[in-house]
Parts: structure tokens; sequence; C-alpha cells
């Protein structure tokens, strides 16, 4: 019975000391993971060198010298475009222009002043010259194309305006966007278009020369205000005419055949005389 006992207590201390080998086994096995990891993070200098030098190469076109080394790259300072003589030359003109579109402006604030004081008319100066915004409720019925007979004498003066002058003229008719289909206007479109070409028609029997004159109509496509509101919609319907100050250029053709034109390098313009500024008045 004792030997038994015995026997017993030997095998039970057996399995409470076997851990201690799973525990080693765990132990090595971490310690090569650590030894795989290390050799993974260690770069090889040579070759990171080599492929940083054949990639710098490649994208810069930069040769590299025998020991590895990437000689230094100064930027080249980017000159500065100085003006052309074109420009120089058309700098007095632009001048005289503006000078022009300010007298044109003050004068028709001059003929459309009452209108200006309430509201109804606004004249603005912007890069493309100057725009009369006129609303149409002051020219037209609702629904309609002709201009009224007050409003038609308004429209002389600023043609009597105009007529002295050489700038193109482009009328714009724009309306908001409730719809409208009658026998005469299918839509906004034809009565936007209709309104313009009225002041169009004014104009020329006026005495301005019709090559100087474009009728255009955008029917709500181009509002200034949401059309949400009543007020939006009364400052949406308006008619713009823009005198147009900008000096027209000469199209060049486009020849789709032809090779293709080597750039060359700019030479530096001859200096022309400096320009005499026009004094604004």
């Amino acid at each position: 019975m004792t030997r038994r006992k015995r026997e017993n207590r030997h095998e039970e201390h057996d399995n409470h000391e076997r851990w201690l080998v799973s525990y080693a086994d765990f132990i090595t096995l971490l310690f090569a993971f650590f030894v795989v990891m290390y050799a993974l993070s260690s770069v090889n200098e040579g070759k990171y060198r080599i492929l940083s030098d054949s990639m710098v190469s490649a994208f810069r076109n930069v040769p590299v010298n025998s020991v590895g080394q990437i000689p230094l790259v100064v930027p080249t300072p980017v000159p500065v475009q100085k003006a052309s003589l074109a420009d120089k030359t058309q700098e007095p003109v632009r001048q005289k222009q503006r000078e022009k579109m300010r007298n044109i402006a003050r004068d028709i604030l001059e003929v459309m002043a009452p209108l200006v004081e309430q509201g109804k008319v606004r004249v603005l100066e912007t890069s493309r010259g100057v725009t009369i915004e006129i609303n149409d409720s002051i020219l037209f019925s609702p629904g309609q194309a002709l201009l009224q007979p007050q409003l038609a004498r308004a429209m002389q003066s600023v043609a009597e305006v105009l007529v002295a002058t050489d700038f193109p003229i482009t009328i714009e008719g724009h309306t908001d966007d409730v719809p409208i289909s009658n026998a005469q206007f299918p839509s906004n479109w034809e009565l936007s278009a209709v309104r313009a070409t009225t002041v169009l028609r004014l104009f020329a029997a006026a005495g301005i020369a019709p090559t100087r004159l474009t009728a255009i109509g955008y029917a709500d496509t181009r509002p200034v205000e949401p059309n949400a509101l009543a007020d939006g919609r009364a400052r949406n319907r308006r008619v713009s005419i823009l005198i147009d100050s900008n000096i027209p250029e000469t199209g060049t053709e486009v020849n789709l055949q032809a090779p293709p034109v080597e750039p060359r390098a700019e030479q530096e313009p001859p200096q022309a005389a400096p320009a005499t500024p026009v004094a604004d008045r």
C-alpha cells in the first residue's frame, strides 16, 4: 500500500514539471521570431544606394559618378517675361478706350438720371466695358415686347449717346423662371429674344450702324437674384446693354496637317519709348 502511494506521488510530480517543456519551446520560437524580424529590418546599404541612384538618374536625367554621388543640381531661374512690344503699343489705345468708356457712362447717367434714382436703371463699369441694366417693367408690359412710349424717348436718348461711338453693342434680354406659352411667345426664349431685338431696332433707327449691334435672348438662364421671391423675379426681368471695349483680335486659321512648330528661344524685344499715361478726368 505504501509503495503504491509513493508511485502515485512520483507520477503527479512528473505531471507538474511538464509545462517547462512547452515554455522552453515558446521561448525558442519567440527568439527565432525576433531574429527573423531583425533580419528583415536590416537594409543593404549598397543595394539601397544603387536603387536610389538609378531612380534619380532616370527621372532627372542626371549623370551619377562612379562613387554613387549625385552632383548638386541648381535650379535655373525662370526669366521674368517682359511686356512685348505689341502690349506696349496697345497700352495707350486701351487707356484712351477706358477714358471713352467713362465718358459714355457719365453721359448715360445724365440722360437716365430719373430712372437711376428710382432704382430702375443701373450703369456698371466692368472689365469688358459699360453695362446698362434696365428693369423690363418700365420698358415692356407683362408678356409683351412693345416698348412703353415714355421709355422709348429715354432709350432714344441713350441711342444718341452711343451713335457717336464706335464700340460694339450687345443687347441681352432676360426673364424670370415663370413659364409663358401663347401664340406669339411659346417660351421665355422667344420673349427675351424679341425684347432684345426691339431695343436693337430702336438703336438702328437712331443711326447706330447695324454691324455694331447684336441681340441675344437668355430667357431665365442667367438670373442675378433667386427666383423664389417676387422681388428677385422682378430683378431678373431686365434688358442689359453692353458697350464692349475689347479690342477685336485677328484670328489665325489652324491647319491640322501642318507640322508642329518647334519652340524658339524668346528674344528680348527692342526697348520702346515709355507711354505717356492719359490723366483721368
